[in-house]
């Protein structure tokens, strides 16, 4: 009668705890699911802002390519000025020689009408010219001295409007030539201003296209992050999967052992009993609790960074840094459980993820920023197995294993990140 009651007890139990697993693993899968969905939603969401990225940069590169043309077309009309300024500057400098060659023929002739008047002052003037022209010994001599006198008249004259024209001439030149220097150098400075304009207009626009870009790069790195933490809630339902049903096997199988154990001590007692031995009743003994019940520090060191805000307060550290010098440290699974995934993540680095399930409880442990790994996918490990050495590897600036430890499924908003130290023995 009494091991009926025992197997109904057991079959009970078993039955029971096969309904807390399946219950259990319903609503891990469905959290899981319900994740997937919503990242799915927001990938079409940024593939949306992209390709409306992508259009406003193809707008801006339009622009640009209309500014490039039209600064080139500038810079040539500048160099065009340019060398019209030279050549003007060039033509003056002749100006100037042939101004220096005119003044001195100015000089010359001044010279000589100053000597012409001082002539005309000193023999008194016209009146002489009039004792000439009456002093003459016959008619030839007479038209001889007339010719002479205006021949001289006709110099002197000439000698003045030489000078009036030259000086005006020389005045006009360069008047001319100035005016036409200071136009090329109003044109210039008006080109040298449209030069900046654009320029700064340039610029804008470039930072404008690089700010696109920036965006659209980081765009491409969201819709990257999403499609990763798919691929790890994907491959953490497979690992949950195949956890639950190694936890299931081997709960089951210390249940098992559990009451073999059981009825091979009644066998015993009831077996002391028919020999009328009066011996002690053994003492009640309990099962042990497998050792992944626990977790065990992931690698030797110090903690250089703890779980919670820093940086004041303006970060949340969603795990703990162990931190120790030295080229071949090993990082240790903290307990038994599936490899959901082992990759190298942009900002993990080389990273492995483990689904653990302890006493109808799911954890996800995390380690990070390793410099190899030495298991892979689906693989099962045990407490202390040995995963990889810790590095540098990722968004990190030294060596050191970032550990991560959840409560329930990872996922990108580490809701279920606990301190791990409390587990850690």
């Amino acid at each position: 009668m009494k091991r009926k009651i025992l197997k109904g007890l057991l079959s009970l139990s078993i039955g029971l705890s096969a309904f807390t697993y399946t219950s259990a693993h319903a609503q891990t899968l469905g959290e899981i699911h319900k994740k997937q969905a919503e990242n799915q939603a927001k990938k079409q969401e940024k593939n949306a802002e992209i390709k409306d990225v992508q259009g406003q940069q193809d707008q801006v590169l339009e622009e640009l390519q209309k500014i490039e043309s039209t600064l080139q077309q500038t810079l040539n009309d500048i160099q065009t000025k340019k060398t019209e300024i030279n050549d003007t500057k060039n033509e003056i400098q002749s100006l100037k020689d042939r101004i220096a060659k005119i003044q001195k023929r100015i000089k010359e002739r001044d010279a000589i009408l100053k000597e012409r008047v001082r002539s005309m002052y000193e023999s008194g003037g016209a009146v002489k010219y009039l004792d000439v022209v009456l002093g003459s010994q016959n008619f030839g001599d007479f038209l001889d001295r007339l010719i002479s006198l205006n021949l001289i008249a006709e110099s002197d004259k000439s000698i003045l409007e030489d000078q009036k024209r030259d000086k005006a001439a020389v005045e006009e030149d360069k008047q001319h030539v100035e005016q036409k220097l200071n136009s090329l150098n109003a044109k210039l400075q008006e080109l040298n201003g449209l030069n900046d304009k654009l320029s700064a207009q340039k610029e804008a626009k470039n930072r404008l296209s690089a700010s696109l870009k920036k965006k659209e790069t980081h765009l491409h790195e969201d819709v990257t992050s999403i499609e990763e933490k798919n691929q790890i809630l994907s491959a953490q339902e497979k690992a949950v999967k195949e956890e639950m049903a190694r936890a299931k096997r081997e709960a089951e199988q210390r249940k098992r052992e559990e009451a073999a154990r059981k009825e091979a001590a009644k066998r015993a007692a009831e077996r002391q009993q028919e020999r009328h031995e009066s011996a002690p009743s053994p003492a009640p003994t309990h099962s042990e609790p497998s050792v992944s019940a626990n977790f065990i520090w992931p690698a030797n060191g110090y903690v250089s960074s703890p779980f919670g805000k820093r940086f004041g307060g303006s970060d949340f550290h969603p795990g703990i840094d162990i931190a120790q010098a030295g080229s071949d440290n090993a990082i240790s699974a903290a307990a038994s459980g599936t490899v959901a995934r082992s990759y190298l993540s942009s900002s993990y680095g080389n990273v492995v993820f483990i689904s653990s399930y302890i006493d109808g409880q799911l954890y996800t442990t995390v380690y990070a920023h390793m410099s190899e790994r030495a298991v892979s996918t689906g693989q099962s490990v045990t407490q202390g197995q040995r995963l990889g050495t810790m590095g540098n590897t990722g968004h990190s600036t030294g060596q050191h294993l970032h550990f991560e430890l959840h409560k329930g499924e990872w996922n990108y908003a580490k809701s279920n990140a606990v301190n791990p130290i409390p587990y850690l023995r």
